[in-house]
């Protein structure tokens, strides 16, 4: 493994390197890794107050390839208390792969019984290294530019607690802020809560929405997710977002589940 970053900064767009790739195609990218992208874009567009970022919602419109990618954020809208967002990631060839909608929001100013929430799980420290190999027997997203470490379940176990860290910056030369942590992590419920088998079948997620409760802090994001499938439904991951001081939030993903081949 020899790339830097996920990401290197090429002819005003991305380069995403092998380390962005994920499990289903050995040629695409884990959907953290735009996600994360995205999400950076979204801070740089400036938001009048104290507005703080509520809700991101990504559509993963096709499989993201490893190779350049550009990507663009403006504000649609924007008032004293509610600003509404949109960014896009496409290819060379000006191809659309994702799109991604964000709302911020004024903060709160008083709390309420919702801070007499659960605290954290056990911590990263005590946490499990997980032990799956890479299906392509590549340098993927997981585990070489995000660190896992279980505290409940395991990969193809079911309801599962894991946190996440970033190994390598999002971008080269730059330090990834909490939301793109937060970002990168958030996409990894249905892999780690899935309940049907790794080697017989998919289960990719079109979409992703993460809501905020609070802005994450620190280096480790925390999912506790579980996954809810029913013959003749659609599979649905749903994830209680933490950090080292509590619960951030929360993450849901349809997928779209099916036989390998």
């Amino acid at each position: 493994m020899s790339a830097p970053a996920v990401f290197l900064p090429a002819d005003g767009g991305f380069l995403a390197t092998e380390l962005a790739r994920g499990p289903w195609d050995a040629g695409a990218q884990h959907g953290g890794a735009p996600a994360a992208l995205l999400m950076r874009a979204f801070e740089r567009c400036p938001a009048p107050g104290e507005l703080v970022l509520a809700r991101v919602t990504y559509e993963f419109l096709r499989p993201v390839p490893l190779g350049y990618v550009a990507v663009e954020a403006s504000v649609t809208r924007s008032g004293r208390r509610a600003q509404w967002l949109e960014g896009t990631l496409r290819d060379r060839d000006g191809v659309e792969l994702v799109r991604a909608r964000a709302v911020r929001v004024a903060a709160a100013s008083f709390a309420g019984a919702a801070d007499e929430r659960e605290p954290p799980p056990p911590g990263p420290a005590s946490g499990r290294p997980h032990h799956l190999p890479p299906p392509h027997g590549l340098a993927m997203f997981a585990p070489h530019a995000v660190e896992i470490r279980f505290v409940a379940g395991a990969f193809g176990g079911g309801p599962s607690t894991a946190w996440f860290r970033l190994r390598v910056p999002l971008v080269a030369g730059e330090t990834p802020t909490p939301l793109q942590r937060l970002a990168a992590a958030g996409d990894f419920g249905n892999g780690i809560s899935a309940v049907l088998s790794w080697e017989e079948h998919v289960f990719i997620n079109p979409d992703l929405t993460l809501y905020l409760e609070r802005a994450p802090v620190g280096e480790w994001i925390c999912l506790r997710s579980e996954t809810s499938l029913e013959r003749g439904g659609v599979g649905v991951a749903r994830s209680l977002l933490f950090d080292e001081r509590g619960r951030l939030g929360h993450a849901t993903q349809a997928l779209l589940v099916a036989p390998r081949g």
